[in-house]
């Protein structure tokens, strides 16, 4: 296993920023090309077109580099606002959070970032421990307490409000995120994501909506 130093990553500056972006993007396609194991600090240098004096100068080694990668994609995924205002109508926020939810996942180059904390999170479990808890788990909390929301003024009957929201954002992927990540199929297009999501929806308030709403 290899060892993870959670210490904060160091930057030089904020001059550097532009050069720091040029190491990230070269190392991103490198590690998606060969891999965590195939990929060396000499193969990101030439790829990222800087020495490995410069790479060096950024980051220590590649897990520290991978690391960096692993972090601006939680950072990225951190940005987008799902509404989930309690005010607002399940009918209503269901199917636009569910929308919103694919798009990010499957937006054109956001799967590289998964596949490769995918690979490398029984090796480096921290790191994908940490996406894990940024990014999913994130997410779902906000959506359960959204939904837990709902139940309390009687819109819904849930049991176990976690559960739920793992449901439908579970639903929503179906035949589009794993044909995705596994590049079976290119980034769904608005339609197909509508008819998917539209369809979780209608599942998931046959299952929890109140009958008498």
């Amino acid at each position: 296993m290899v060892a993870v130093d959670s210490s904060p990553l160091h930057l030089v500056g904020d001059e550097d920023s532009s050069k720091r972006r040029q190491i990230l993007d070269g190392a991103r396609k490198v590690f998606l090309d060969l891999g965590f194991d195939g990929a060396s600090m000499g193969e990101i240098a030439r790829s990222a077109g800087v020495s490995k004096g410069t790479l060096y100068v950024y980051f220590a080694d590649k897990s520290r580099l991978f690391e960096a990668i692993v972090e601006e994609e939680s950072l990225e995924q951190g940005k987008v606002v799902f509404n989930f205002d309690p005010e607002r109508g399940v009918e209503i926020t269901l199917p636009e959070f569910g929308r919103a939810y694919i798009q990010l996942l499957c937006r054109p180059g956001g799967g590289s970032a998964i596949r490769t904390v995918m690979s490398i999170a029984e090796r480096m479990p921290d790191v994908g421990r940490r996406f894990y808890d940024k990014v999913l788990a994130r997410t779902v909390n906000r959506f359960a307490a959204y939904l837990e929301a709902r139940g309390q003024i009687g819109d819904l009957v849930v049991c176990d409000y976690e559960l739920a929201a793992w449901q439908f954002m579970q639903m929503c992927q179906a035949t589009l995120f794993q044909a995705f990540i596994f590049q079976a199929k290119p980034a769904p297009s608005a339609e197909q994501i509508a008819t998917v999501v539209d369809s979780a929806t209608q599942v998931f308030l046959a299952a929890y909506r109140t009958k008498a709403v």
